[in-house]
């Protein structure tokens, strides 16, 4: 399992280094020097030699790779440069925001656990009766509504009507979580609920449920035991996704609430084309998702005995 980590970790090494070359390339492609960005977001007029200089101390007059290779440098020590709105270090700034989203994002997951798993396999369970069609027909309302139009829903009827949760809080806490979590958990409990109920079902058609049955086995001991555990690799695939979707911030429900994560700091940086902070803001996404990519794959050889053995034949 060791060496299989290692070698999966070594693999994803060059995807980064490449995520990084794209990323800083595409930032200088982008239209605008930091000199020039500087100078229109402080409003100074400066000379042709002013700016000349100015590029030279941050060596925009060097060749393109010589520059990269310098960031990349800085990079690897910490350094992702300076806003260009805030004049304040990225890095810190960007570090400051990651306990929100990340408060955010494991109230979010906990709440779609609570609510796609257990719809799913009861809409499995009563398969073409009632139940099964008011879960489905609710799966299918909360994947034709898009997260801004939940958001308001939720802030008009449970903020403003009903006034349980504030409509706009400058502090980090469970109460003001709680409208924009459930935003997201509504809108991933509607699309996951289905997966669930599809994996459960072609689950339940299997020998291993029939006999079980046959042998007068309780059926909610073999799903409990059997189908549930079968299933979670599948369960597992849809919680990382959401998981590496969440931590890189999820821009329009932060915005909408005003929530201080890195998804609205990363709007607000591509607003006023601050490309420091944005390069930080894809490297985050980059790592992130490399990350996830690997913890799922690593759990898929605990969970599942087949995926074990058949990477050891290979």
């Amino acid at each position: 399992m060791g060496k299989y980590a290692a070698k999966r970790f070594l693999q994803l090494i060059p995807i980064l280094f490449v995520i990084t070359f794209l990323s800083f390339g595409m930032m200088r492609l982008a239209g605008s020097d930091a000199v020039l960005q500087k100078m229109e977001n402080t409003g100074m007029v400066l000379s042709q030699e002013a700016i000349d200089r100015a590029r030279a101390e941050l060596g925009l007059d060097k060749p393109f790779l010589t520059q990269y290779f310098v960031w990349l440098g800085n990079l690897l020590q910490g350094d992702m440069g300076t806003s260009y709105i805030s004049g304040k270090e990225v890095f810190p700034t960007f570090l400051s925001k990651l306990p929100a989203t990340l408060l955010l994002t494991g109230v979010s997951i906990l709440l779609t656990i609570v609510i796609s798993i257990p719809l799913g396999v009861l809409a499995a369970v009563k398969q073409n009766r009632f139940t099964d069609y008011l879960i489905r027909a609710g799966s299918f309302l909360g994947n034709s509504m898009p997260n801004f139009f939940v958001a308001l829903l939720l802030m008009y009827f449970l903020a403003i009507r009903l006034n349980v949760f504030p409509v706009i809080s400058t502090e980090v806490s469970i109460q003001s979580v709680a409208l924009p979590s459930l935003t997201l958990a509504i809108a991933m409990s509607a699309k996951y609920l289905r997966q669930v109920r599809a994996t459960v079902l072609d689950e339940l058609s299997k020998d291993y449920v029939i006999g079980a049955k046959a042998r007068g086995v309780r059926f909610s001991v073999t799903l409990s035991k059997s189908v549930l555990r079968a299933c979670l690799v599948t369960i597992l695939t849809l919680l990382t996704l959401s998981i590496g979707s969440l931590l890189g911030g999820t821009a329009i429900v932060e915005s909408i609430f005003l929530w201080d994560g890195v998804g609205k700091l990363a709007v607000d940086a591509i607003n006023m084309r601050d490309y420091p902070m944005i390069q930080a803001y894809v490297m985050w996404l980059a790592i992130i998702y490399v990350c996830v990519n690997l913890i799922t794959d690593l759990s898929y050889r605990v969970l599942d005995p087949r995926i074990r053995l058949g990477g050891e034949e290979a």
